[in-house]
């Protein structure tokens, strides 16, 4: 049983089956985010998460990179926040190859979004980034 069904932009639904949501900064004990900081936790993440599940892709939606030019600059650059929720979640959906039995058959893929709140996503209501995903070249077909 799906947890949430999304429509995208393509018309196309998919069914999140596994979600995860952390703090994006929750770990960070000292400092402040900056550009470079952000990048690497971005390969990090995408890296671990290729490790876990080493079978079905993986795809970031690009996170929006809010600069803050009220805050004065440290040694690393303008103070960069990324959203406040990382969310790391499994999908899927009808087969992309149109010749595959739907019975027999599944897409699937694993997406990176941020967003601002702890919500799970649902419908026409979900992230804009997310909901503009081009499934057909990000997922893979497979056997169910």
């Amino acid at each position: 049983m799906a947890l949430a069904h999304i429509v995208l932009a393509s018309g196309r639904s998919i069914e999140l089956s596994d979600v995860r949501l952390s703090s994006t900064y929750g770990g960070m004990l000292e400092g402040y985010p900056f550009r470079r900081w952000n990048d690497l936790k971005l390969e990090r993440l995408l890296r671990n998460i290729e490790k876990d599940r080493p079978s079905v892709p993986v795809h970031l939606v690009a996170p929006v990179r809010e600069q803050l030019p009220d805050l004065p600059a440290g040694g690393f650059g303008p103070v960069e926040l990324l959203p406040a929720v990382t969310c790391v979640g499994s999908f899927t959906s009808q087969p992309i190859d149109p010749e595959r039995d739907s019975v027999l058959h599944h897409s699937a893929l694993t997406v990176v979004w941020f967003q601002a709140t702890p919500d799970i996503p649902s419908g026409e209501d979900a992230d804009h980034g997310l909901r503009s995903l081009c499934w057909d070249d990000a997922a893979r077909d497979f056997e169910r």
